[in-house]
């Protein structure tokens, strides 16, 4: 599916009804587990979606694939919308999402490499990037020699490797460290998606740990930049498909989104960061994303 520039009307309105379904699954996880992080999880819907139902290389029947593609999901606690988008992608059955934060269940509130798709655990933030510079470069490796499973030798990789970053956990240092050491190895098969939704546990990004200029640190440290507006489908799959063009260096993504999308009274609110909905607050907010669902399927 990757490096196609054809994004038609249908597709791009598929998506962006699948992020809004991400949303409600994730909204029902957290009400009835009564634990789980909203805020985040509603910013990356969109990116989710477009990594899942268009661009990425994946088969769900073979989670272990040796040819896939990577997502690293970076920003851990915002999984619910990462396994409302592996369980509808059909890694596991979409029932299972109810067992979210359960005890026994494989969908802890943290991914963990026992969900089938989860590549790597991600309890604490900050090390999508520096794991996917080894994954990066083992894949490049792997495809310089010849294997009956792989790439004729000399071959450029067939996969890469998606980080999803939140814009908190960029705070740090070692985040940092694996940019540097992604540009030294000009990891070309190397993705990062910035969800930047300027909010973060305890306030505004700009109060807690100020970033800007973003796009200038990160083309500072070697990588290839864009911006864009990450709840547009098609801005995002434009994007994923000009990174996918950038064979010398790294690239990195930044999303600009909104904490709590989609619901009027958690956006840009950073006490939805990690709070459950009382009971009146779950019915406002099914009402809304109800609503914001409908705009797209007709």
């Amino acid at each position: 599916m990757r490096h196609t520039h054809d994004h038609p009307e249908g597709l791009v309105r598929e998506l962006h009804r699948r992020a809004q379904q991400f949303r409600l699954d994730v909204l029902e996880m957290v009400h009835d587990s009564n634990s789980g992080h909203l805020g985040g999880a509603f910013s990356c819907a969109e990116i989710l979606a477009a990594l899942y139902f268009h661009h990425l290389r994946i088969d769900p029947e073979r989670p272990d694939w040796p040819d896939r593609d990577r997502l690293l999901f970076s920003k851990g606690h915002a999984c619910a919308a990462l396994y409302s988008a592996l369980a509808h992608r059909g890694f596991f059955p979409p029932p299972e999402l109810l067992s979210f934060r359960k005890v026994d269940s494989r969908l802890q509130g943290h991914p963990d490499r026992k969900t089938p798709g989860i590549e790597i655990p991600a309890g604490p933030l900050g090390h999508g990037v520096a794991v996917g510079c080894g994954m990066a470069l083992a894949l490049r490796e792997r495809d310089a020699k010849p294997s009956a499973q792989t790439a004729p030798s000399g071959a450029a990789s067939p996969a890469s490797v998606y980080v999803v970053l939140g814009d908190g956990e960029i705070d740090a240092g070692v985040i940092w460290e694996g940019a540097m050491l992604a540009a030294k190895y000009r990891l070309g098969n190397l993705v990062a998606i910035l969800d930047y939704n300027g909010t973060q546990q305890t306030g505004a990004t700009a109060d807690v740990m100020p970033h800007e200029p973003i796009a200038a640190k990160w083309e500072a440290f070697g990588w290839h930049v864009q911006e864009i507006g990450g709840h547009n489908v098609r801005e995002v799959l434009e994007a994923l498909d000009r990174a996918d063009q950038v064979h010398a260096r790294p690239a990195v993504i930044i999303a600009r989104t909104t904490k709590g999308r989609g619901v009027s009274f958690m956006e840009y609110d950073h006490n939805w960061h990690g709070t459950p909905p009382t009971e009146e607050q779950y019915t406002a907010a099914k009402v809304e994303l109800e609503a914001g669902m409908g705009q797209w399927l007709n």
